[in-house]
């Protein structure tokens, strides 16, 4: 595959085969489109199937409906039939959000695509058998003026 430039939301670590989605900010119909294009851009690509994990801890908002995840959901079983399984760790603490994965895993649930969600970053690590390291925020997450963790 050529070089391809990433979106600062998302890393490839080829050497494990993950792709790392961090989106931030507010998490709409947008860029949950740029992000599912991007996936089925490597997954055509690659001839190796990845794992693939979600890290919504840095999303403030979420603008997103039912009707738009079960749309999505289905698309994402039907362009994913008939390939390896692979598995989709989603790391979702707000309420919503994790409403919304709840139901990507329900409608995923018979497609090689294995969706689980996760409160803890270690445990969704442990899942997909990649250390922890791979999973973390490659941008410092809630930085004080003075440069320290709040």
């Amino acid at each position: 595959m050529s070089q391809m430039t990433l979106p600062p939301e998302v890393e490839f670590h080829r050497d494990i085969r993950l792709f790392v989605y961090t989106p931030r900010g507010l998490l709409n119909e947008k860029s949950v489109n740029k992000v599912v294009s991007l996936l089925a851009y490597l997954e055509r690509k690659l001839k190796e199937p990845f794992n693939r994990f979600s890290d919504t801890s840095e999303t403030d908002g979420v603008e997103l409906n039912f009707r738009y995840v079960i749309r999505i959901s289905l698309h994402r079983v039907l362009s994913y039939k008939n390939r390896p399984p692979v598995k989709s760790a989603i790391l979702a603490t707000d309420s919503t959000i994790a409403q919304y994965c709840r139901l990507h895993a329900v409608i995923t649930k018979d497609s090689p695509i294995n969706v689980r969600i996760f409160r803890e970053r270690e445990e969704a690590a442990r899942w997909l058998g990649v250390p922890i390291e791979r999973v973390r925020p490659k941008f410092p997450v809630h930085e004080s003026a003075n440069g320290e963790d709040e």
